[in-house]
Protein backbone atom coordinates (compact mmCIF):
# COMPACT_ATOMS: atom_id res chain seq x y z
CA UNK A 1 0.00 0.00 0.00
CA UNK A 2 1.50 3.74 -1.46
CA UNK A 3 1.77 6.36 1.35
CA UNK A 4 0.62 9.59 0.29
CA UNK A 5 2.93 12.66 1.59
CA UNK A 6 0.41 15.03 3.64
CA UNK A 7 1.34 18.67 3.54
CA UNK A 8 1.49 20.81 6.78
CA UNK A 9 -0.66 24.18 5.83
CA UNK A 10 -0.38 26.92 8.18
CA UNK A 11 -3.06 29.97 7.44
CA UNK A 12 -2.09 33.47 8.90
CA UNK A 13 -4.26 36.60 9.73
CA UNK A 14 -3.66 38.58 12.83
CA UNK A 15 -6.50 37.69 15.44
CA UNK A 16 -6.94 34.14 14.33
CA UNK A 17 -10.67 34.97 13.99
CA UNK A 18 -12.28 35.33 11.06
CA UNK A 19 -9.62 35.13 7.46
CA UNK A 20 -7.09 32.10 9.01
CA UNK A 21 -9.27 29.99 10.65
CA UNK A 22 -11.86 29.80 7.25
CA UNK A 23 -9.02 28.80 5.10
CA UNK A 24 -8.60 26.17 7.88
CA UNK A 25 -12.06 25.36 7.69
CA UNK A 26 -12.15 25.26 4.41
CA UNK A 27 -9.25 22.62 3.86
CA UNK A 28 -9.28 20.62 7.13
CA UNK A 29 -10.68 17.49 5.20
CA UNK A 30 -8.83 17.77 2.82
CA UNK A 31 -6.95 14.14 2.59
CA UNK A 32 -3.61 15.92 1.21
CA UNK A 33 -3.31 18.37 3.79
CA UNK A 34 -3.02 18.81 7.65
CA UNK A 35 -4.25 22.74 8.18
CA UNK A 36 -3.97 24.77 11.12
CA UNK A 37 -4.31 28.76 11.67
CA UNK A 38 -2.79 31.00 13.99
CA UNK A 39 -2.59 34.96 14.41
CA UNK A 40 0.23 37.40 14.65
CA UNK A 41 -1.82 39.54 17.18
CA UNK A 42 -0.82 39.49 20.65
CA UNK A 43 -4.99 39.51 20.88
CA UNK A 44 -5.19 36.09 18.79
CA UNK A 45 -7.61 33.22 19.45
CA UNK A 46 -4.72 30.78 19.05
CA UNK A 47 -1.21 32.93 18.26
CA UNK A 48 1.14 31.34 16.26
CA UNK A 49 4.38 29.98 17.74
CA UNK A 50 7.53 28.06 16.86
CA UNK A 51 6.16 24.54 17.60
CA UNK A 52 3.59 25.95 14.90
CA UNK A 53 5.99 27.44 12.61
CA UNK A 54 8.26 24.56 12.64
CA UNK A 55 4.94 22.10 11.87
CA UNK A 56 3.85 23.85 8.81
CA UNK A 57 5.36 23.04 5.26
CA UNK A 58 3.75 26.16 3.20
CA UNK A 59 2.45 29.35 5.11
CA UNK A 60 -0.23 31.16 3.93
CA UNK A 61 -0.70 34.82 5.18
CA UNK A 62 -3.31 37.24 4.72
CA UNK A 63 -1.18 39.98 4.31
CA UNK A 64 2.71 41.22 3.37
CA UNK A 65 2.24 42.53 7.02
CA UNK A 66 1.36 39.37 8.47
CA UNK A 67 4.72 37.86 6.39
CA UNK A 68 7.00 40.91 8.41
CA UNK A 69 5.81 40.23 11.45
CA UNK A 70 6.68 36.39 11.35
CA UNK A 71 10.35 36.97 9.97
CA UNK A 72 10.65 39.69 12.62
CA UNK A 73 9.60 37.66 15.07
CA UNK A 74 10.72 33.94 13.71
CA UNK A 75 13.52 34.61 11.15
CA UNK A 76 15.73 31.74 11.70
CA UNK A 77 12.71 29.40 11.80
CA UNK A 78 11.72 30.71 8.63
CA UNK A 79 14.86 30.53 6.52
CA UNK A 80 13.85 27.41 4.44
CA UNK A 81 9.85 27.92 4.66
CA UNK A 82 7.70 28.31 1.93
CA UNK A 83 5.39 31.41 2.54
CA UNK A 84 2.71 32.69 0.17
CA UNK A 85 1.00 36.21 0.73
CA UNK A 86 -2.46 35.60 -0.45
CA UNK A 87 -3.36 39.65 -0.75
CA UNK A 88 -6.49 39.18 1.36
CA UNK A 89 -7.84 42.26 2.95
CA UNK A 90 -9.71 42.11 6.43
CA UNK A 91 -13.14 42.62 5.05
CA UNK A 92 -14.40 39.38 5.85
CA UNK A 93 -16.72 37.54 8.47
CA UNK A 94 -15.53 33.66 9.38
CA UNK A 95 -16.46 31.59 6.39
CA UNK A 96 -17.85 34.35 4.17
CA UNK A 97 -18.58 33.41 0.81
CA UNK A 98 -16.30 35.39 -1.24
CA UNK A 99 -13.45 34.58 1.32
CA UNK A 100 -14.15 30.99 0.84
CA UNK A 101 -14.01 31.55 -2.82
CA UNK A 102 -10.33 33.08 -2.72
CA UNK A 103 -8.94 30.94 -0.28
CA UNK A 104 -10.35 27.86 -2.43
CA UNK A 105 -9.09 29.81 -5.52
CA UNK A 106 -5.47 30.67 -3.85
CA UNK A 107 -4.27 27.63 -2.42
CA UNK A 108 -5.80 24.79 -5.09
CA UNK A 109 -3.69 27.13 -7.59
CA UNK A 110 -0.67 27.01 -5.47
CA UNK A 111 -0.78 23.30 -4.20
CA UNK A 112 -2.50 21.91 -7.26
CA UNK A 113 -5.05 20.39 -5.48
CA UNK A 114 -8.36 19.22 -6.70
Amino acid sequence: MQQHQVTNVLFICSRNQWRSPTGEQVWKNHPALAVKSAGTSTKAHRRVNANTIQWADVIFVMEQKHKNRLKAQFYKLLIHKDIQVLDIPDEYQYMDKELVILIKQHVSSYLALT
